[in-house]
Formats: structure tokens, C-alpha cells, sequence
């Protein structure tokens, strides 16, 4: 059996200020042609940094050691990624990218972002490409939407866009770097046949899969291998490694999936005040009707979860209630006087919250100036949440997905609001750092009082974090126990 992937002694550096950081260890992997490869891991522990250095797409303050083949051609020997195999880049080699809200164009049309790969890569002519793009987002629930851009869809819908051009490339090696986040259990699952077919149609072909969901890895099968800091702790057979994991982290990750948790949330007290009464809401857009004759209240402290399938209009009902998108029908109450900034909003898609050319000390900087602070707090917050002081100093490009939506929770709970939407707020983070931080959203909100509305794909943590569940958006839905 031919080898796809060859990985032999990598290391990644953060170079800069004088300091050098290593983020990547002394990685070394095979792939192996007609197989599937899981890289299982916490946030931040260098697992797309280590995507990005096959495809030799690492920002420039990055420094390589090491070597890494593909399919037996060399394209990493030490630091130096060599130009020829950038031919390789959608014909022998595809990555879907973690972040749908950068790998998509938003000034042009979903059908047409997934057409020209067929049409500019292997040369078809309009008319068939577009035939292959409408079959290819068919196939993953997405040919009758009738909105056609990038920031009309929701986080899971773009997520399946970004899927369908990838996987449109018919390269034989596929990254995907973390290709289910943010959507439901069917959906998930209907990603994973998808990418156990691309291995099965050719015995050349070969995927590598970038994820903290258990559940994935072990529906996708073959091997895993398994990241902590920078280093591969443990790698075998899926099957083995995960009925029986040999180290302490493995282990820790695997009993920490949703489903195990404790209950986080405690009863309200029996003085929390009404935050908001929803009067019948109902919206849609044309003829599409996402939900109608809605009706629930908030009070100080509860988190109430909406669930149902993406694209539904979880994210829409979230952003009716805090007043930036308006209802077809109903309305929306508050009880008491409210600022904006007393609204606040957790972003499915990280990025899309701070501006990508800032860094992020400044970005919270800003916060602290504007609304007279203390970085006090920020210091308290980054340790909870298990963020190095160092992630301050980079880009939000420089950060993975994961860090940047903890330290947009940063940024959130500093402002004391009065409700906070979560859209998705833990979909970058493996199962031990979702436990971690949705212990501390609720607890913050049980502490100062302040309401919030999560939108989640998962009814397990919906059931384990919430006081009330909203399910069922289409048509008449009402407020289930956990």
C-alpha cells in the first residue's frame, strides 16, 4: 500500500520579540493511500498549525523543522516549503479551511463559488459546472435555498458550501480541518459518509481529518492519533484507541463528551426578575418561513437553549431578540431599560468579531478605554478559560478558532450585560475546554444576573446548561425542560 502522507519529525517556532515558542513537537505520521487519518485534539494544541504546514500556507513569523512527503514527492525539508508544490494544491491536494466566514467570497453567489472549481481546475464548461455544483449542494440539504450569499446563510450552511467546493476539487489527499463544527447530529453524520465515500472511490485517495468531536472520529474510523501541546500522545486504530485509550488525556477527552456531564445550571432564585417577554414572533424571508406564533420569557440568570437543524433560524431568532434584525410578526419586550452594549452577542464564526489587522491586546484594549474598565479582570478571565497571556500579542488570524471565540467571551463578560445571545459559543473547542467554558457562562450569568439565549446544535448540552430548551422553530414551538 502506497504511502499519501509522510510527516517525519515536525516542528513548528513562533518567532518574535526575541522569544521562540514551539508550537508543533516533533509530530510524525503516515498516511497511508485508501485509508483515513483522524487528528483528535484540544483547542490550540497545533493541529491546524500542522494542516497549514503541509499545505505550505504558515504565516511568516512561522519557522519549520523537519520533513513531510506527499504521495513520495518531498515538499518540507527543514524551513524551507519547496514552490512546486503549490501545483499540487487542488489536484493532488485540498484543504477545507476551519473558518467558512474567510474561505467564502461574500460579493459572490454559493452556486458559483462551488461551479469554478470544476470549470477553472478541470477545464468543464459553465453549463456542466453549474450541473455539478447544484447536484453537489443538493447533496447536502442546500439546492432549494433561495439565499444566495455567504451572509445570508447560517454558520452550518456555510460550512457545507465551503465542503462542496472543497471536496468539488477531486484531489486525491483531503484535510479537513474541523469539518462538522457548528452542525447538527444528522447533518454530521451525513459529512461523515461524504468523507468516507471521497476515501472509498479511489484507491489513491487518502483524508485527513482536523476535529475535537469524538463522535466523528469514531464514525470515520481507520487511525487517530491524538494531540496535546504540540505533541502526538497517542496514535492506533480508532476502534482501539478509543474503547481503550492509554493516555491520561485521552482518556479525559473521551469522558468529557456532552453526554457525561453533570447538570451546570442551578434553579433560579425565587427573586430573579423578568429581562424580556417574545409575543408570538414569526419571521421569514419571501416564501420561505423559518418559524411563527413563538412565545417565551427570560428572567435574570436563566439560559434558555434553542435547538433544531442548521439553517432553521436559531441564529435569526437570536438576533430579533437583541434588536438587529426584524420580526415578520410579534415583538420582543423588555422589562427595563436597556443600553446596547447591554445586548450582547457571541459570534458562531470567531473572526467575524474582532478586526483581522488589530492585535488582540488592542482589541480589548479598545473595550477597556471605552467603557472604563480594568485588565484586572481580563487576567482573572484568560485564566479561567486556560488562554496564555501570549495570545494577546498576535493576530486574530494568529490564534486557532478555538482561542479566538474564548477571548470574545472575554470581551463579553466584561461589559456585564443584561443577555447575552450565544450563538454556537462553543463549537471551536473540544469537549474538555466546552465543558470548561459553558460552566463558566452559566455560572457568570447565575452570579451577575444577566439572561442568555444558546443556540446550540447538540441537545446534550442544551439538556446539561439550560433551564429551558426551545425546539421545533418550524411551526409552533414552546419551551421544553431539560
Amino acid at each position: 500500500m502506497s504511502c499519501a502522507l509522510e510527516i517525519e519529525g515536525l516542528w513548528v517556532h513562533a518567532r518574535g520579540a526575541g522569544r521562540e515558542h514551539a508550537i508543533v513537537r516533533g509530530a510524525s505520521l503516515q498516511l497511508a493511500a485508501g485509508t483515513c487519518l483522524t487528528l483528535l485534539g484540544e483547542s490550540g494544541s497545533g493541529k491546524s498549525i500542522l494542516a497549514h504546514a503541509i499545505m505550505g500556507t504558515l504565516p511568516g513569523n512561522l519557522h519549520t523543522e523537519g520533513r513531510i512527503r506527499l504521495a513520495g514527492t518531498q515538499v518540507l525539508t527543514g524551513d524551507a516549503h519547496i514552490a512546486a508544490a503549490r501545483g499540487l494544491w487542488g489536484r493532488q491536494l485540498a484543504m477545507l479551511p476551519q473558518e467558512p466566514w474567510l474561505s467564502l467570497n461574500p460579493t459572490m453567489a454559493l452556486q458559483a463559488q462551488v461551479a469554478e472549481v470544476p470549470h477553472f481546475l478541470h477545464c468543464l464548461g459553465w453549463s456542466h459546472a453549474n450541473q455539478l455544483a447544484r447536484s453537489a449542494l443538493d447533496t447536502l440539504g442546500l439546492g432549494q435555498t433561495t439565499r444566495p450569499f455567504a451572509h445570508q446563510i447560517s454558520g452550518g450552511m456555510a460550512q457545507r458550501v465551503a465542503f462542496a467546493a472543497t471536496r468539488a476539487t477531486g484531489a486525491a489527499l483531503l484535510i479537513a480541518d474541523e469539518p462538522t463544527k457548528g452542525l447538527d447530529v444528522t447533518l454530521r453524520d451525513r459529512i461523515g459518509e461524504l468523507l468516507v465515500q471521497h476515501v472509498r472511490a479511489d484507491a489513491d485517495n487518502a483524508l485527513l481529518t482536523i476535529t475535537h468531536d469524538v463522535e466523528l472520529a469514531a464514525q470515520l474510523g481507520g487511525y487517530i492519533a491524538v494531540m496535546q501541546d504540540g505533541s502526538i500522545v497517542e496514535q492506533g486504530p480508532a476502534a482501539d484507541l478509543l474503547k481503550n485509550p492509554r493516555h491520561a488525556y485521552t482518556r479525559a477527552l473521551i469522558a468529557a463528551v456532552p453526554s457525561r456531564w453533570p447538570t451546570l445550571i442551578s434553579p433560579l432564585p425565587g427573586d430573579a426578575q423578568p429581562v424580556l417577554t417574545v409575543d408570538k414572533l414569526a419571521k421569514g424571508f419571501g416564501e420561505t418561513r423559518l418559524f411563527q406564533n413563538l412565545s417565551f420569557g427570560m428572567r435574570e440568570g436563566e439560559v434558555v437553549a434553542v435547538t433544531g437543524p442548521s439553517g432553521c433560524g436559531k441564529t435569526t431568532l437570536g438576533h430579533m431578540v437583541i434588536g438587529i434584525e426584524t420580526a415578520s410578526e410579534g415583538s420582543v419586550h423588555w422589562h427595563s431599560p436597556t443600553r446596547a452594549c447591554q445586548r450582547q452577542k457571541l459570534y458562531q464564526d470567531p473572526p467575524a468579531a474582532f478586526a483581522p489587522r488589530r492585535l488582540l491586546r488592542m482589541a480589548i484594549q479598545d473595550l477597556i478605554n471605552r467603557h472604563r474598565l480594568e485588565w484586572t479582570q481580563v487576567h482573572e478571565l484568560m485564566t479561567e478559560l486556560s488562554l496564555a497571556p501570549a495570545l494577546l500579542d498576535r493576530l486574530p488570524t494568529e490564534v486557532s478558532g478555538g482561542e479566538l471565540q474564548r477571548l470574545a467571551l472575554i470581551r463579553v463578560l466584561m461589559l456585564q450585560p443584561s443577555l447575552v445571545f450565544a450563538d454556537e459559543p462553543t463549537s471551536r473547542l473540544d469537549p474538555l475546554l466546552q465543558q470548561q467554558t459553558m460552566s463558566l457562562i452559566v455560572d457568570y450569568a447565575q452570579r451577575h444576573r444577566f439572561a442568555v439565549l444558546l443556540v446550540t446544535h447538540d441537545p446534550d448540552l442544551a439538556a446539561r446548561s439550560a433551564h429551558h430548551t426551545l425546539s421545533g422553530l418550524f411551526g409552533n414551538a414552546s419551551p421544553e425542560g431539560p
